[in-house]
């Protein structure tokens, strides 16, 4: 291994070793800092009560969003589609089908018959 080889592994090295013990460092402070501060409001509310949070404005609460007024419509289709086939007498609909194959049938074998 060569002079500049060498350095320039051992500056990549040390550098590498740096930067993660900074970025350690500060992900330890960062969460020290947040433990503190649940703390410090943990021990203020004891001592004084927090005030409540106002109610969200009335806007917020009235207007549903674009995605739940899709979602909505969605709904009711299917719910109008299921109702529709729970409303359908299906013994009906099988009766009417065998009457039009049975009908389909009787001209195609009359039609073979005067084919001749």
């Amino acid at each position: 291994m060569g002079f500049t080889a060498g350095l320039l592994g051992g500056i990549t090295l040390t550098s590498s070793v740096l930067y993660l013990s900074l970025a350690i460092h500060q992900r330890n402070r960062i969460h020290q800092a947040s433990l503190l501060q649940q703390q410090f409001l943990l021990l203020t509310s004891i001592v004084q009560r927090l005030p409540e949070r106002p109610p969200p404005p009335r806007y917020v609460l009235d207007k549903p969003s674009i995605v739940e007024t899709v979602k909505d419509a969605w709904n009711e289709d299917i719910e109008g589609a299921v109702r529709w086939a729970q409303g359908v007498k299906w013994e009906r609909v099988r009766e009417g089908l065998e009457a039009r194959v049975v009908g389909m049938w009787r001209r195609a074998k009359e039609g073979m018959k005067e084919s001749p």
